[in-house]
């Protein structure tokens, strides 16, 4: 495999070319819940519901919550959780391809229905290498996964995005480089991936990587690293600035769903205002310069 250094280098270099599914306009910002009531009330551009939920509702649960959804003035623009289910694995010696297919087969068009363009694949526990498994023999079965998903995905207008997880919840993908590799070799128009603040700040990776990849990253995930709380303030953490700069750097116009602690009565307001801000010129200064 190559080195994150040679790999940031030799793919910055490359000429880059706006993704085709961006759209010009502003970053739209939700929140990693089911209540699209509480987001709606508190302003919030969309949901990200857990995938996972959905594919596991009864056919009268599922309409229930999709005539809720479809009533809302907002969507579920994204999903998160895309596999909870303890028997579905896609890394290891309990593979079953015909297991993941049907779930897929299900769980995908309900995300559809509810408006999803974008499902989010983390679910550590369906990726996480066993102790003893050739680290080649993974990345070849995630790649077959990821393009089975891509066709499914394919069908419906949605887009699976791989997220790089800290190594304190999975043992594979953790960072952002790595997991630009793995689109790379999937090479999937409907697999790509997302980058989430917290993990990111918890590996002690580069934001560059917003540049790097930024043909392949869809979707974001934020929440404030200390304490994997909602974000209220822009002195809360001294990274911010890069990342949001980078951020603005890239054009990006996509979504940012907060993932962390926080409720919408406590912190809805202070955290719409922090992206304001975030993305607005007042955020690139030093911390000094904040504290004034």
């Amino acid at each position: 495999m190559v080195t994150r250094r040679t790999f940031l280098t030799g793919v910055a270099a490359a000429a880059w070319r706006p993704p085709a599914w961006s759209r010009a306009g502003a970053v739209k910002v939700g929140v990693c819940t089911p209540d699209i009531s509480g987001a709606a009330k508190y302003g919030f551009d969309y949901i990200e519901p857990a995938a996972a939920e959905i594919a596991a509702m009864s056919e009268d649960q599922f309409r229930e919550y999709a005539n809720t959804v479809l009533a809302s003035p907002i969507r579920c623009y994204a999903f998160n959780s895309f596999i909870r289910r303890p028997d579905l694995k896609v890394v290891g010696h309990e593979v079953s391809i015909s297991a993941l297919r049907d779930y897929l087969q299900v769980c995908v068009p309900r995300c559809r229905r509810l408006r999803a363009s974008i499902v989010v694949w983390g679910s550590a526990g369906s990726r996480n290498v066993p102790e003893g498994f050739l680290r080649q023999r993974a990345w070849d079965q995630i790649v077959d996964f990821l393009h089975m998903a891509g066709e499914v995905a394919c069908r419906h207008d949605i887009v699976v995005a791989i997220e790089p997880l800290r190594r304190q919840e999975s043992n594979i993908l953790n960072t952002g480089v790595e997991t630009l590799e793995m689109v790379r070799r999937v090479k999937h128009p409907n697999v790509r991936m997302i980058i989430d603040y917290f993990h990111l700040r918890e590996e002690n990776e580069d934001p560059r990587i917003l540049e790097v990849a930024r043909r392949e990253i869809v979707h974001l995930h934020f929440a404030n690293p200390h304490g994997r709380l909602w974000p209220r303030g822009l002195r809360e953490d001294d990274h911010y600035g890069a990342f949001f700069q980078y951020l603005k750097k890239t054009g990006y116009s996509g979504g940012i769903s907060i993932e962390g602690q926080g409720s919408f009565e406590k912190d809805g307001a202070a955290s719409l205002e922090f992206f304001r801000q975030a993305m607005g010129v007042g955020l690139f200064k030093t911390p000094s310069e904040l504290e004034r």
